[in-house]
């Protein structure tokens, strides 16, 4: 049986223990419920890989995490990676309508009838019902914008996207390398070392010291349009902010990091902040920085991009 666990809980009480800080832009209203749901994918056809809207990065050794960050960043230590390609954008809700109409997949979502959305009139999450990708705020509200990133979709739902398309979720390591731009510069950001740049935001982010406050400088309120701030080096867009993607990792400390941990399954791996707040603020935007979810958590300001091993030559 999997619970969908209140994320206000599993992300403050997880990253008290793990860097004494807890993150709240991945958090649900204090309800808990379960289901013996399996998410399956019987009915999807793998197609191939769309390479031509990926990027390419060479296998090798790389290194990952950050001494400056937040204590679950540390220590930098070494990787070794095979050849992969990464998707140059988040999955957009167009893209995710293709497989939905071509599969028949029903998200968990939809399986439980709702979702995580925060409602800035009362300051507080809401598991609200009828609540969708296709209605990332709720039903009667806006439909989703097609160049938009998908959100509501849970880890379990990135992967049977995945699978249809012939990708996988990218691992932890391969996303911080592609935020790299595959190099060990000690670049803060994908994109630099600030958030603005000549008086510009470079990623759509909250702007604010709280939670109740967001001046919208970046222009938008929820989510943008992928790469509407453009690409890093590497030519990949919103490795920052936009929206939390979910990674293949089942989270845990970096090796050498002395911090208690017990290990469990159903906690996975998120990366590159959002647009919505946080608590880690500008540390939840940058390459080295790592939150994680429970995997059938859905939230509106949660998405993921695919990720592919390199054809062997």
């Amino acid at each position: 049986m999997q619970l969908k666990w209140t994320a206000l809980i599993l992300a403050s009480g997880l990253l008290m223990a793990c860097q004494n800080q807890s993150n709240k832009s991945n958090t649900k209203p204090e309800t808990t419920k379960s289901t013996t749901s399996e998410v399956t994918t019987e009915n999807t056809k793998t197609q191939a890989p769309d390479y031509e809207h990926m990027v390419h990065f060479a296998g090798g050794s790389y290194l990952i995490g950050s001494e400056t960050g937040l204590p679950n960043e540390k220590p930098v230590h070494e990787v070794t990676l095979k050849a992969f390609y990464i998707d140059q954008s988040p999955v957009t809700v167009a893209a995710f309508r293709k497989f939905i109409e071509s599969t028949g997949y029903t998200t968990e979502a939809e399986k439980f009838g709702d979702s995580g959305v925060f409602n800035f009139k009362t300051q507080q999450w809401e598991l609200k019902p009828g609540t969708t990708w296709e209605y990332p705020l709720g039903p009667g509200e806006a439909a989703a914008n097609d160049e938009h990133p998908v959100t509501h979709v849970s880890w379990n739902d990135a992967q049977a996207y995945a699978k249809w398309a012939g990708k996988r979720l990218p691992t932890e390591a391969e996303w911080e390398v592609a935020a790299r731009s595959g190099k060990n510069n000690g670049q803060r950001f994908s994109w630099g070392n600030q958030l603005l740049i000549g008086g510009a935001y470079q990623a759509n982010v909250w702007q604010g010291n709280s939670i109740a406050t967001n001046t919208n400088e970046d222009g938008y309120q929820f989510t943008s349009p992928v790469g509407a701030f453009g690409k890093n080096e590497a030519g990949l867009t919103d490795m920052g902010g936009n929206v939390w993607n979910w990674c293949e990792d089942t989270y845990a400390p970096y090796p050498g990091n002395p911090t208690p941990y017990k290990r469990n399954e159903q906690i996975k791996v998120i990366r590159g902040g959002s647009f919505f707040f946080d608590q880690n603020g500008e540390n939840s935007y940058t390459v080295s920085g790592r939150s994680f979810n429970s995997l059938e958590t859905s939230l509106f300001n949660t998405g993921f991009r695919c990720a592919a091993d390199a054809p062997e030559k």
